[in-house]
């Protein structure tokens, strides 16, 4: 995939600094800021990834788009299974949990500063790392 797509490199860029400040969070002890911010490097990887298929339009859900456009068949097959990982993360720190950090559970009445914790924080910044990585290899290495 070619690496010269001004879009995708906006989101990369987007998602690297929201990785920086997850990466602050967690050595700060900020869980639910963390768990924030990799949610939103996550998707931002996401929609790097996205974005070299065409304009990316605005949703917390990339994963299902990412999902469509490998069982379309709009990634070379060496790139699949990268694909198929970062929509797998994407899922897993997807809009529930964007939800989540910024309003935290209404219905038991707990704050997002209740919700998440110090694993929490780690398990999310591991995935935002892992995100990151593949999205940064799809866009400026073509899956290599």
């Amino acid at each position: 995939m070619s690496n010269t797509n001004p879009e995708a490199g906006y989101r990369l860029r987007l998602a690297q600094g929201f990785l920086e400040e997850a990466r602050q969070d967690v050595a700060l002890g900020r869980w639910r800021a963390a768990v924030d911010n990799s949610q939103l490097c996550v998707e931002n990887a996401a929609k790097a990834v996205l974005a070299l298929l065409g304009p990316v339009g605005r949703t917390h859900n990339p994963a299902s788009q990412l999902r469509q456009a490998l069982n379309e068949g709009r990634f070379p097959a060496q790139e699949a299974d990268l694909v198929r990982t970062l929509a797998e993360r994407a899922e897993l720190l997807g809009l529930d949990i964007h939800i989540q950090t910024d309003y935290g559970d209404e219905t038991d009445g707990r704050t997002p500063w209740e919700l998440f914790d110090e694993g929490d924080a780690h398990q999310a910044l591991q995935m935002a790392e892992e995100a990151f990585s593949l999205a940064e290899r799809l866009i400026r290495g073509g899956g290599r």
